[in-house]
């Protein structure tokens, strides 16, 4: 009888339903790449913050003069033409462009506004528009009272940056304790795996990025979004240890 062809036995798992070497190491590889990238992007934060520290403090130039103003390090706003608008594709989402004139001999260019509106989906060819800038970047567009932002607006890339970050530090350490768990089940003979002890802290899991996203789109302030993040990631795996140990204690009461 060959054994190998049992259906109970994966290259995860072995035919009597404990963890397999394959699949510690599995999670193990995962685990760790996740969290390097995680560390990557965290190592890049700083440059990214301070930018966008430096943009929330600007004044309008008219307030101020001197350097400030020559160095473009307040907000200007000068008039522009629309030349076209246009959409495209990146990946699966729908990107919205504007083609500006600038006027005064400066050539044409085109920027990435953030959706569609409130500013982008009522532009036609020749109207005139306000443009918003610091530090020779365009943030934002304004027709008439109302303004939109642009994707290279200074803020939006460390708030990205720092949700996907948490988001993989979390699910890499999660990674790295279920290889744990994995290895203590596989030295020790413990039973197979029961389904909830694998459902219910990929649940937590996910609950837990869900706040971590939440609070770093929500709060620019670096020390509240990782407050709000431990707490969730505290109470969330809290759960979910009472919600798996519970059938065992049922069973031996």
């Amino acid at each position: 009888m060959n054994r190998s062809s049992s259906p109970s036995s994966s290259p995860f798992s072995s035919p009597s339903g404990r963890p397999s070497l394959m699949g510690v190491t599995f999670a193990a590889l995962v685990g760790s790449v996740l969290v390097l990238v995680a560390a990557v992007l965290f190592a890049l934060l700083p440059g990214s913050l301070s930018e966008a520290r430096d943009f929330r403090a600007a004044r309008p130039c008219a307030e101020i003069g001197g350097s400030a103003v020559e160095n473009g390090d307040c907000l200007s706003e000068w008039p522009a033409t629309v030349v076209s608008t246009e959409t495209g594709r990146k990946k699966k989402s729908v990107t919205y462009w504007i083609t500006l004139d600038p006027g005064a001999e400066e050539q044409p260019f085109r920027i990435r506004m953030r959706g569609d509106g409130p500013v982008w989906e009522k532009l036609a060819p020749g109207d005139q528009v306000t443009v918003s800038s610091w530090r020779d970047v365009v943030w934002a567009v304004g027709l008439g009272e109302q303004r939109q932002d642009t994707t290279t607006k200074p803020g939006y890339a460390p708030t990205v940056q720092l949700a996907v970050g948490l988001a993989l530090l979390i699910v890499g350490a999660v990674f790295l304790r279920g290889a744990g768990w994995l290895h203590r089940l596989r030295a020790t003979r413990a039973p197979a795996v029961r389904a909830a002890q694998v459902v219910v802290p990929m649940a937590a899991t996910l609950v837990a990025v869900g706040v971590a996203v939440t609070a770093a789109v929500t709060t620019d302030r670096l020390w509240l979004v990782l407050l709000v993040t431990a707490a969730g990631c505290a109470a969330a795996w809290t759960a979910s240890v009472l919600l798996v140990r519970r059938p065992a204690g049922v069973r031996t009461a």
